[in-house]
């Protein structure tokens, strides 16, 4: 039996979108569920900003999908829906439509979650984080004409503030949240295995585009620039990989 999800009978056309790949400008095409795809025009993996997680709110099979188990992990009073699903819905919401913050939000969550698999800490507060880390740079720039580090540690944490209590959390969770949000460029407020995951994947993610851009893989100091083994691990696989590549 085909999954509803993926029966193409009850899509609509707002179920398929296309995307420009950051690396090239090429058109990639994505149905809602498909959380990313090769590019065409140059290889480089395309996050879809639009993916749809609705169907893991029940289906047993959302962990092969979607790399964890969205059911295990849910907000008090709001078990019937996944963190992740209503937390990437208000990040879609507050960037507009801007695909590469959307994009950059999901493919930190991606790499917190495999972090996450092999360090341990509080999965709700790292998926939150992961996903509002960034929340503030829109009004950065609005207010101060900078997406400087500074002013998105300093208006992230109202928004994400916002964005917490919609979704239900308690306050030791939120605050907690809010201190990775107010550090995760500065690193100054916190150290807690949840901040130093966030730290990670966003310096992953941060590294791959890097990498991609550099003509040669820049030097980069993995014991000082990571904070927990795994992050430290992936990140000497994305070098190898690059300088690998460039031998090639």
């Amino acid at each position: 039996m085909k999954c509803p999800g993926q029966d193409t009978r009850y899509w609509t056309p707002d179920d398929v979108t296309e995307v420009k790949c950051a690396r090239c400008g090429t058109e990639v095409e994505f149905f809602k569920s498909d959380g990313a795809r090769p590019c065409p025009g140059c290889g480089g993996r395309v996050l879809n900003p639009r993916v749809a997680l609705g169907c893991a709110e029940w289906c047993e099979h959302a962990r092969e999908c979607l790399g964890f188990d969205p059911k295990a992990i849910v907000v008090k009073k709001s078990a019937e829906s996944s963190v992740a699903a209503r937390f990437i819905e208000a990040v879609k919401k507050e960037f507009n439509g801007d695909s590469k913050r959307i994009s950059h939000a999901l493919a930190v969550l991606s790499q917190a979650q495999a972090i996450l698999r092999e360090e341990g800490g509080n999965p709700r507060v790292i998926i939150a984080a992961a996903l509002l880390h960034d929340i503030g740079i829109r009004a950065a720039e609005r207010k101060h004409g900078s997406a400087e580090a500074k002013y998105q540690e300093l208006e992230g944490p109202p928004i994400a503030r916002r964005i917490l209590a919609s979704v239900g959390f308690d306050e030791a969770d939120t605050e907690h949240v809010l201190r990775i949000v107010a550090s995760h460029h500065s690193g100054g407020l916190i150290d807690t295995i949840e901040f130093r995951i966030l730290w990670d994947a966003d310096g992953l993610v941060n590294l791959s585009e890097e990498l991609k851009k550099a003509n040669e893989p820049p030097p980069v100091s993995v014991e000082e620039r990571f904070k927990t083994a795994t992050g430290r691990t992936l990140a000497a696989r994305l070098i190898a990989s690059r300088l690998s590549g460039h031998r090639r």
